[in-house]
């Protein structure tokens, strides 16, 4: 799985001019399933998220993660991280799963994250989205699985 972090003070995404997902202080996810990625990786990604430490301490430095933060995840599907631009300038997303698996894997992620963490919105899988974000830090981490 590929998957882009930014920590957020606040975010929130839009279909059709309706929030679907909106958080406070937490992390933006955009996920992207590869085709050989299982549910077990789907797993292994929300683990990393949630233990990754990447909130200020009291001395300023990354040492918190979004749950000792009491943060939100706003978690979006996002398969043109799989975007490969080598052959030209017009993206191929050969990489990114096929739509069926990708969707399970997207659902996955979010049923993962929602049993281990209180706080999880999201986008809607194939839907044309506005993401809206003020990052902090701005900190943005890529995550490949």
């Amino acid at each position: 799985m590929l998957a882009v972090v930014q920590r957020v003070s606040q975010a929130r995404v839009l279909v059709d001019d309706r929030i679907t997902g909106e958080i406070a202080q937490g992390l933006l996810v955009l996920v992207c399933a590869e085709p050989t990625d299982t549910e077990a990786i789907a797993d292994k990604l929300v683990a990393k998220l949630l233990k990754l430490r990447i909130f200020s301490d009291d001395a300023g430095k990354m040492n918190r993660s979004v749950v000792e933060v009491q943060g939100g995840l706003l978690i979006v599907s996002q398969f043109t991280l799989a975007a490969d631009v080598s052959g030209g300038n017009r993206p191929s997303f050969t990489g990114a799963a096929p739509p069926t698996l990708g969707k399970a894997l997207y659902e996955r992620v979010l049923a993962t994250a929602r049993a281990q963490h209180p706080i999880v919105q999201n986008g809607e899988f194939g839907a044309d989205m506005k993401v809206h974000l003020v990052n902090d830090g701005p900190v943005t981490i890529p995550i490949k699985l």
